[in-house]
């Protein structure tokens, strides 16, 4: 009821909304211990390795303390071995959070997940936490030239732009204190695609924080018509997907920035944030991750389950939150001097590959990278219901014929094996979720 309303103001009014609103928000995330936050962090990052490791050792155990003193989920629990406690599911959050969480809701922050792997779920977090939260991704971007108030483009899932706003040449809500202007990521398509790209080369940005794959979609439109933003973004932050190569590639060369990438979740998981030097660490003052393989073992490169230092008001502790990554050879060094534990890959959702009879696993960047030296595909999305059948939807230019169609097809069989059924449909549009992200693959056989 209030979308709907808020959709029919004039849009002067929406915007004043909008900054009021996100300026209330500023306050709370960078209001208390905010700048103790900061100042700690900063700190932090010129310790010695013995010296971060008794840090992080103090951090882990007041974390668990505690957690045994005000959850009820976890007073039965002793924390002397990490490897001993239950895992935590994500069913747990939804049907216990009454047990898990320390703090009743109205004195906490609420946050919701998007729910792209099945059903949405609510954390708690405490002022302290989301403060803290705040604190590390704002050091890590002022890392890369970023401070508040520099003129920000944002593509994340609110939902608050009409047909009417379209119609009127309109994709994005501007909140005129704190400089961001705030795009649809639902309306993105070819049909739509001047209205956002006049509004970002007039709006002129020097930074885009969102979901990659929206960004991606503009870029890949704009060059297949041969355009480039006019003015340079100094970086683009992406959020809340997997960062593809091709990602890297087509935003640098359209927008004209560096991409820096960094792992973290709603539900409050540790970070892992993208150095100078292109390489992505753990950083281990925000909690532990443990690599497993499908029988939950140790492992280099699988599913994680996350202990998170900064949710204190719904704990997170062994969470299964369905995401893989591939650690690095611990002998490796980085040229940017950090001795946090460095990330070879972030592969994304367990859930986001494709079943093949013959092939196993087929992961995210193998599919993705089946576009190569194919002409006319904007975008497209893997679907698989069945074992030996994938419906796959593509949105096309026009020079996506026949030909360059058998060529796609072939290039996803190489990936799939000769038993899995490839049914290809060009459509003009590939559908959202509804938290505003797009999904290359959706397997319902692992959900």
């Amino acid at each position: 009821m209030l979308n709907k309303a808020f959709k029919k103001f004039p849009i002067l009014l929406q915007n004043s909304a909008i900054t009021f609103f996100n300026t209330y928000q500023y306050k709370v995330r960078h209001g208390g211990a905010y700048k103790k936050f900061r100042n700690y962090y900063a700190q932090s990052d010129s310790l010695s390795e013995s010296d971060l490791m008794r840090e992080v050792e103090a951090k882990k155990n007041n974390f668990f303390k505690y957690v045994k003193a005000h959850s009820n989920w976890y007073k039965r629990y002793e924390f002397d071995n990490l490897e001993l406690l239950p895992i935590l599911e994500k069913n747990d959050i939804i049907n216990y959070l009454d047990e898990i969480k320390t703090i009743v809701e109205k004195e906490g922050l609420v946050s919701l997940t998007g729910g792209t792997t099945g059903a949405s779920m609510k954390v708690i977090y405490t002022k302290s936490d989301m403060q803290e939260r705040f604190a590390i991704l704002d050091h890590f971007r002022a890392q890369h030239g970023y401070k508040l108030g520099d003129k920000t483009a944002w593509f994340s899932g609110k939902n608050l732009i009409s047909e009417e706003h379209l119609l009127k040449g309109i994709c994005s809500h501007y909140d005129f204190i704190n400089k961001i202007k705030f795009y649809s990521t639902f309306h993105i398509n070819q049909n739509n695609f001047d209205i956002y790209w006049n509004s970002l080369n007039h709006f002129q940005p020097e930074f885009i924080v969102g979901f990659p794959s929206s960004v991606y979609e503009i870029c890949k439109i704009a060059d297949s018509k041969g355009l480039k933003l006019r003015n340079k973004v100094k970086v683009f932050f992406p959020t809340a997907e997997t960062v593809l190569p091709e990602y890297r590639e087509l935003i640098g060369k359209i927008m004209g920035c560096k991409l820096v990438d960094q792992y973290a979740s709603s539900e409050g998981a540790p970070f892992i944030l993208e150095c100078e030097a292109g390489n992505m660490h753990i950083h281990p003052l925000t909690g532990i991750f443990e690599v497993v393989d499908e029988n939950m073992q140790p492992a280099q490169e699988g599913e994680i389950l996350v202990t998170s230092f900064t949710t204190e008001g719904t704990p997170l502790i062994r969470y299964q939150i369905g995401d893989r990554i591939k650690l690095a050879p611990q002998e490796k060094q980085c040229l940017c001097g950090s001795c946090f534990p460095l990330v070879e890959k972030i592969e994304g959702r367990s859930t986001d590959y494709i079943q093949s009879p013959t092939h196993g696993k087929v992961n995210l960047g193998n599919i993705s990278n089946s576009t190569k030296n194919i002409a006319g595909i904007i975008q497209f999305q893997v679907i698989q219901k069945e074992l030996d059948r994938v419906n796959v939807l593509v949105v096309a230019r026009p020079d996506f014929v026949a030909k360059e169609q058998s060529k796609f097809k072939k290039a996803l069989a190489e990936r799939f094996g000769p038993q899995l059924e490839i049914c290809l449909q060009v459509v003009d549009e590939i559908p959202k979720e509804k938290s505003g992200k797009f999904r290359f693959v959706k397997n319902s056989l692992n959900i």
